[in-house]
């Protein structure tokens, strides 16, 4: 599309200018050009160095600047000549052209197409015709993955993730700010999730291992058909602030793992103060001692069973019955009994959610 985009402009000014113009493309061949024959035409490899800086390049009587809308330049134009009206000529062009590319890039790019549709920036109802237009295919099952750079690095993390799936028809790298970047990966109907829990792992293990990059990443549910790839993508900014607050330990979370933890950061804080006050009516959570805590949770990794905690805390089973009366006595909650322990595990977790001052998405 690009190579009728700049023929069509190509056209309009050869008459203006009255010289051979034309543009080439990365590999030096000849994608538009005023004379018609030439398109198609390889020229030499030392005229592509023109590409690599941004100074014109004066090459058997035709000067060659590089032009492009990304980090480095995609093409260069080239306007018969050597004398200083043909520089003028080829830095007007390279302007003209540029401008031309950014607007068709905005326009038409499927990646930006894919990024207004995650980020809720088009309307419903003009989705599934932008993406006819585009000829975007709007029935597979696709997956958000949000990925979230925790420190700075030198490597540019979204060049590496794109050379990972290179397959821009099917899978779209998304730069969304300096510290996310979201992966709209094209996946099968049947792929079970934790296939997608490795997929992630294995992004994080090779910033890690080759790039020395660590990264937060966020799994949203796969879902069919392009209009639900925003529900995907917020649900992998859950997961991951989610995570922030009751998985900190964990690199890879995915939003169908949240379990009770996704209900809790879906409530009013209001409601969890009140929560707390009710649950903590004899005494505040907080006149608990770390080592409290500490027998707390081990008694809760090791299912409700006396006997298993003190073997793994190292203390005598009557020691861990006495803490065990001890928080009972402050709290009126039996962790011996599964309904209490419901409730302090759940009264702990709002704790926990209350103290991160959480973002809503």
């Amino acid at each position: 599309m690009s190579n009728r985009l700049f023929q069509t402009i190509v056209h309009q000014m050869m008459d203006a200018v009255d010289r051979t113009i034309g543009v080439i493309d990365e590999s030096g061949t000849v994608i538009s050009c005023s004379e018609l024959g030439r398109i198609g035409e390889v020229l030499a490899p030392e005229v592509t160095a023109v590409l690599q800086g941004n100074e014109p390049l004066v090459d058997h009587g035709y000067v060659y600047k590089a032009f492009g809308t990304s980090m480095h330049a995609e093409y260069a134009v080239f306007v018969e000549g050597d004398d200083e009206l043909a520089q003028k000529y080829a830095s007007i062009l390279t302007v003209a052209l540029s401008s031309v590319k950014q607007y068709y890039d905005e326009k038409y790019d499927r990646g930006n197409f894919v990024k207004n549709v995650i980020l809720d920036n088009i309307l419903p109802g003009d989705i599934y015709l932008k993406a006819r237009e585009l000829r975007f295919n709007s029935d597979v099952t696709r997956v958000v993955m949000l990925i979230r750079i925790t420190e700075h690095v030198d490597v540019s993390v979204y060049e590496v993730i794109q050379n990972l799936f290179p397959d821009k028809n099917k899978d779209f790298v998304i730069n969304l700010n300096e510290s996310d970047i979201a992966l709209i990966k094209e996946v099968k109907p049947t792929t079970d999730p934790k296939d997608l829990e490795k997929l992630a792992r294995s992004i994080a293990d090779s910033l890690g291992t080759e790039f020395y990059s660590h990264v937060l990443v966020g799994i949203g549910t796969a879902v069919e058909g392009i209009k639900d790839l925003a529900r995907s993508f917020r649900e992998a900014q859950v997961a991951l602030e989610v995570g922030k607050v009751f998985d900190t330990e964990k690199t890879i979370v995915s939003y169908d793992n949240l379990g009770i933890a996704r209900l809790i950061y879906q409530l009013p804080t209001t409601l969890c103060e009140m929560f707390l006050k009710e649950v903590f009516k004899r005494g505040s959570i907080d006149s608990l001692d770390q080592e409290t805590l500490f027998t707390i949770q081990k008694f809760f990794e090791n299912n409700l069973n006396v006997s298993e905690t003190s073997r793994k805390l190292f203390v005598h089973r009557n020691t861990l019955v006495y803490r065990l009366e001890k928080i009972k006595k402050l709290t009126g909650l039996d962790l011996r009994e599964f309904d209490d322990a419901i409730v302090f595990k759940v009264a702990l977790m709002v704790k926990k959610y209350l103290d991160s001052n959480p973002v809503k998405y």
